[in-house]
């Protein structure tokens, strides 16, 4: 008996000790996730300094983690390490010359072929912002920079992207993001405005 209240006594201490231990790395994930959401902003500037596969890797697993309208899912990437292509694609797009500097890109897309509901397939654009914005917060957690380059809904830039990475007709573009390491330290724009809230009603 003395035995097993040992025991009992142990196991709530090591109970306790867990959850305070889960409950404290919550806290600092939960600010650390905010700071990076405050720090994220669009750098033009890249040094060459070379990106890891590991890294790419996890980007592209929080591009995949985000929301999706009946978890369709229809973002799909294009991942372009190849100096001539990321080249080509900063000479032809209007505001994309930071991919000359740029050690890698995703272009982000959008499968029109990944519902057969029509209504459905129109959530390709909210699904496919949303993992952008994952991508863009990934890469700021990683110490990285980039920005959104945009593609769609512009005929000319869509017309670059599917010359040069080849794209099906049901795959198209949403954007372009660059990604490199900074050539220096950055400050993200406060863009907090409370005239922009409104309570309860209009």
């Amino acid at each position: 008996m003395l035995h097993f209240t040992i025991n009992f006594h142990l196991l709530r201490n090591i109970n306790y000790i867990y959850y305070s231990s889960v409950k404290t790395i919550n806290m600092k994930t939960n600010k650390k996730a905010i700071d990076i959401i405050f720090k994220r902003t669009s750098v033009r500037h890249y040094s060459n300094r070379k990106i890891s596969d590991e890294q790419m890797e996890t980007i592209l697993r929080a591009g995949m983690a985000a929301p999706s309208g009946m978890n369709l899912q229809p973002w799909r990437f294009i991942v372009i390490r190849n100096r001539k292509i990321l080249d080509n694609l900063g000479k032809e797009l209007p505001y994309a010359k930071m991919l000359y500097q740029a050690d890698g890109a995703i272009v982000v897309c959008g499968d029109l072929d990944n519902s057969k509901n029509k209504d459905l397939q129109k959530l390709w654009i909210q699904d496919c912002s949303a993992s952008s914005e994952n991508i863009l917060l990934a890469i700021t957690s990683l110490g990285l920079a980039g920005l959104w380059t945009a593609v769609y809904p512009y005929k000319d830039r869509i017309t670059i992207v599917e010359k040069y990475c080849k794209l099906p007709e049901n795959i198209v573009p949403l954007n372009v993001i660059p990604i490199g390491y900074p050539t220096e330290e950055y400050s993200s724009k406060n863009k907090w405005d409370p005239s922009k809230i409104h309570k309860e009603q209009w």
